[in-house]
């Protein structure tokens, strides 16, 4: 199962990326900490806020190492963290505080999580911004900044290296690398594609030249039987085997492997049936209203079928001998049903008594138009309104049967 391979690989690299960070953070916070209270001579809520977010931090991180649930994790992590920020920056000068840039990074980790996590903690964190601003409104103050002035210049450089650490050495190394990862893996993944497709192409080719090879057999075995029954059989039997291998040319000379357009495919069969059964010469107008369709295979071979065996019969009893005629195929999408079509096809020659259907008629071409129509899912009757012997056939394109597998 390729895709779940991904979202797991995914999650791992999101888990990763989420604990190196909080590692880092938390050893960062429990120095921080230490140099506010030993050095700065901050001893008030600043270093004991810092120190405990990095516990509380770690023991988040080895809880999970049990329970295995990344989300409960990161949102503990995610909200102990963006108190801890908002309280120091409020404590350190307000909306001034260099602390301040600490904040807005909760919300880019929520958005490296996922989508959703991220825009919560972003809409969460414009309110608590705004909050903090309060604080330079003397009417609403009720905390005070805590660095000793002495302190300020030390405190805004170590509050500003912790943000770009943090940024640029844990986040940004962490991301180049995974999206360097994810370039590699879509570019391997992309060469396999286009390996597939060339593989693909070259069985459409071999099933083609296989299926002329069966064609030129059958043509062969032709020559050494007299005109009859069984020569006709033969010749029947090589026009439906050309009409597939057809199809497998098309795919393999087209980009789309998995579609024909099918406009192209009906004209170049029609026009070598009427050359095949009636010949070069001769006076068979051939009408084809065909917009830009595609087809699948599975679609596209048993309808070809069809439009065979419906075209072999108007060319050999529709339309006598070298006798003007006109064969006409329309085909186009049901605007009232999805991934429906309608085929008209049918031809202006003598046509055939209504007595006749495929249940009582020895004819193999017209009992095949039935299966095939069946086999497309689709229905099929008679246009008693023309001249001639035409049809309305409703089908449904038929999608791969066969999943495809890892």
């Amino acid at each position: 199962m390729p895709g779940f391979t991904i979202d797991k690989e995914r999650l791992q690299d999101k888990t990763k990326l989420f604990l190196r960070v909080n590692y880092a953070t938390s050893i960062i916070s429990i120095l921080f900490g230490a140099l506010c209270y030993f050095i700065l001579n901050i001893t008030q809520v600043i270093p004991f806020l810092l120190v405990g977010f990095a516990i509380l931090n770690i023991i988040n991180i080895l809880y999970f190492k049990v329970h295995k649930n990344i989300v409960p994790t990161f949102n503990f992590s995610s909200i102990i963290g963006l108190i801890t920020a908002v309280v120091v920056t409020v404590y350190s000068g307000g909306i001034n505080s260099p602390f301040i840039f600490m904040i807005p990074l909760i919300a880019f980790g929520g958005f490296i999580n996922s989508t959703r996590y991220g825009r919560v903690y972003f809409n969460i964190i414009i309110v608590l911004i705004l909050l903090v601003f309060t604080q330079s409104i003397p009417e609403l103050r009720i905390t005070e900044n805590l660095v000793p002035e002495e302190s300020s210049s030390i405190f805004s450089l170590a509050s500003i290296l912790f943000a770009v650490f943090i940024l640029g050495n844990t986040l940004g190394k962490t991301l180049l690398k995974t999206y360097n990862s994810m370039y590699s893996s879509k570019k391997e993944l992309s060469n396999q594609v286009h390996e597939k497709q060339n593989l693909l192409k070259e069985v459409h080719h071999r099933v083609k030249n296989n299926l002329q090879t069966v064609s030129s057999l059958l043509s062969l075995q032709s020559r050494n039987i007299e005109a009859g029954p069984m020569k006709g059989l033969l010749k029947s039997t090589q026009n439906r085997v050309i009409a597939m291998a057809m199809v497998h040319e098309m795919l393999y000379m087209r980009n789309d492997i998995s579609h024909i357009e099918y406009k192209s495919y009906v004209q170049e069969l029609s026009e070598y049936l009427i050359r095949s059964i009636k010949g070069n010469d001769n006076n068979v107008d051939l009408i084809i209203d065909i917009p830009d369709i595609k087809l699948g295979i599975d679609t596209a071979i048993p309808l070809g079928l069809l439009i065979n065996e419906t075209l072999t019969n108007a060319l050999k009893y529709g339309i006598e001998s070298d006798k003007e005629g006109a064969i006409s195929i329309k085909l186009q999408k049901d605007a009232a049903q999805e991934n429906c079509y309608i085929l008209e096809i049918g031809d202006n020659g003598i046509g055939f008594p209504e007595t006749i259907n495929y249940k009582n008629t020895k004819s193999l071409g017209l009992k095949l138009i039935h299966n095939l129509t069946r086999q497309l899912r689709g229905t099929i009757q008679r246009d008693e309104a023309k001249k001639g012997t035409n049809y309305i056939i409703q089908f449904q394109e038929i999608k791969q049967q066969l999943s495809p597998t890892a």
